[in-house]
Parts: structure tokens; sequence; C-alpha cells
């Protein structure tokens, strides 16, 4: 995972000087444990390996800067990661409460789901904790009925992504091509 990562980031610092320089210094042991005492359970070995190498990046203000190299999503850091996750357990409570879990719980919130990236528009990318699910990368749009489980793990996530950006190509579980943008920042468009 460690590797995967200093591949990528070297990428970004070569290629996407924006986006690499968007990059926060790594989560202190004591900010991870806090997270881990926030969300309720441990967190996967490969996102505190993520959040030791970088504890989310600055946050955007636009979509014109820098910082959402993950398929336009942006890192975010343990507070940030600790809001979301509170966030989507209040809601799959919710659903629970008021007689609609079916709709919601597991499909558009989960109480075992930890928030790693957000986009402007909201949408997630996280970590699923669940049983049988364990370290999976899902893509959660509000707008959709379901989340999209992307990738088996995030060391798989980080292959694909350095194999896309450093020959060119779509990722197949997304749909989505590499293309830099003013040379500055990482865009991932559809095709």
């Amino acid at each position: 995972m460690q590797e995967l990562w200093s591949r990528f980031e070297e990428w970004l610092r070569r290629n996407a000087p924006g986006d690499y320089s968007t990059l926060r210094p790594g989560a202190s042991a004591v900010d991870i444990s806090r997270l881990e005492s926030g969300v309720g359970f441990p967190l996967h070995g490969e996102l505190k390996s993520l959040l030791s190498e970088h504890n989310g990046v600055t946050p955007r203000r636009s979509s014109m800067t820098p910082g959402a190299f993950l398929l336009g999503y942006s890192l975010l850091d343990t507070e940030g990661i600790l809001e979301w996750h509170q966030n989507l357990s209040a809601m799959a409570h919710e659903a629970v409460e008021e007689g609609y879990e079916e709709e919601v719980v597991g499909r558009t919130a989960h109480t075992q789901w930890v928030p790693f990236a957000q986009s402007l528009t909201g949408d997630l990318l996280f970590v699923d904790h669940r049983t049988g699910h364990y370290g999976e990368v899902g893509e959660i749009s509000f707008g959709d009925p379901e989340y999209l489980p992307l990738w088996p793990s995030m060391t798989l996530m980080l292959t694909d992504l350095c194999n896309a950006v450093e020959g060119s190509l779509r990722l197949p579980t997304a749909r989505r091509r590499p293309s830099v943008h003013e040379g500055r920042m990482l865009e991932w468009v559809t095709g």
C-alpha cells in the first residue's frame, strides 16, 4: 500500500504539481486513535496507512482548484472522516427508526462505512467495514438509490490508479480516464 501510494504521489509531483501541493502531512497516531474511538471500531489497515501518509488535502473552494485527484474526490482529514461517518450513521439510524431501513441501510448509508474522500457535490468514496465486504471501496452518489462498489481493496484501487495515470489508460471499474488539466491537476473524464 505505501509503495503504491508513493508511486502515485510521485506521478502527481511530476505531472500534476497543483494536486501534489494540496497533500497535507500524515495524521498522528493520536489523531487516528481519536478517529477510531469516534467511529467505534478499528479502521481497516489500508485506510490507517493512507491517513498516516496524508491527513487529507487542502480543502477545495471550487472545481478549478486542485486537490480532487481521486476520481474527482478530495481526501478527507480525520475530522472530515469522522463528521461524514457520523452523518451516514445518523441516516442509517433514522431509517431504522422511521421504518424505511430497506431503502437506506446498506444502499446509501451504513454505520460501518468510513468515508475517506469527498467531491464538491458531497458524494463520497468510503471503505466498507462490514463483514463480507471488509476493505471494499465504494462510491456514494446521493442522487443514486444505491452505492457503487468500485474495488475490493484500497490496494487494488491504487494499483489501478497508478496503471491508469502512468499509461494514460481508462479505469475499468470507474469508466473514466486520466487527463491533466492546465499542467497542474489530474482530472478523470468519462470515456
